[in-house]
């Protein structure tokens, strides 16, 4: 395949930023579309010039780090994590636009690489929980329900990628916010600290400056590991009972 590509380049987060375009020949549908930027940026340092930094890892779905806006797409057209996006998705002679995180929370670091510490921040607010150290507790020791361990199991899949706030028009982190708050809520080692663990995590949200969620699903729709919307319910079920508990 033959490719347009539009690029967002920006030396530094304090620099200003654009688009530049670049061709690029040769692309094979099997191609991930990592490797199809690594393909990119050969071509670029054979010619002397700077190469696309973005991030990744695991390049295997597990770890969010390879978060693009793709035709103004959190992560493409596919539901599914960028890395996991085949070009086979594409076809010949298309123009794919490429951009980082769309959002004031996570500034660019460089290029399509963004700074998605606020996130820490969050979960270092009260997403864990308080657990005595020493010999590994009995498996069986503290029971729970299956369709508790269940979805505490399907929200824990979140992988903070930060699709959901790029896709939120109010760069809401509710999505995110939300699994964590019901994985550990739906648990019983999660009990002690579930209501202060709302409020602190909440709270930490709004200082960070994300936005308020206004249930317009986007969030939903565009997150890689199809985390439902009603964790978003549960979130203000669990910080309506912490206000009123006084945390």
């Amino acid at each position: 395949m033959n490719l347009t590509l539009k690029i967002w380049r920006q030396a530094s987060t304090d620099a200003a930023g654009g688009m530049y375009t670049y061709q690029l020949d040769g692309v094979s549908e099997d191609m991930s579309f990592l490797e199809m930027l690594d393909l990119l940026n050969e071509q670029l340092v054979t010619a002397g010039q700077e190469p696309v930094a973005f991030d990744s890892d695991c390049r295997e779905g597990i770890c969010g780090m390879c978060s693009l806006m793709i035709n103004g797409q959190a992560h493409g057209p596919e539901v599914t994590t960028t890395c996991q996006l085949h070009m086979r998705s594409f076809k010949d002679g298309d123009v794919i636009t490429i951009e980082p995180w769309r959002a004031a929370t996570f500034p660019v670091v460089k290029d399509l690489i963004v700074d998605r510490s606020a996130f820490d921040r969050v979960i270092q607010s009260g997403g864990y929980i308080s657990a005595p150290t020493g010999a590994a507790p009995e498996a069986n020791a503290a029971p729970v329900p299956r369709d508790k361990a269940q979805r505490a199991f399907n929200v824990a899949t979140c992988i903070g990628c930060g699709a959901c706030v790029a896709a939120c028009p109010n760069g809401s982190a509710s999505l995110f916010l939300g699994a964590k708050i019901t994985h550990l809520g739906e648990l019983p080692q999660g009990q002690p600290e579930r209501y202060s663990r709302v409020a602190g995590m909440v709270g930490q949200h709004d200082h960070e400056g994300f936005g308020g969620c206004t249930n317009i699903g986007e969030c939903a729709a565009a997150c890689p590991k199809e985390i439902p919307l009603d964790v978003i319910s549960q979130l203000n079920k669990d910080l309506r009972k912490a206000m009123t508990a006084g945390h």
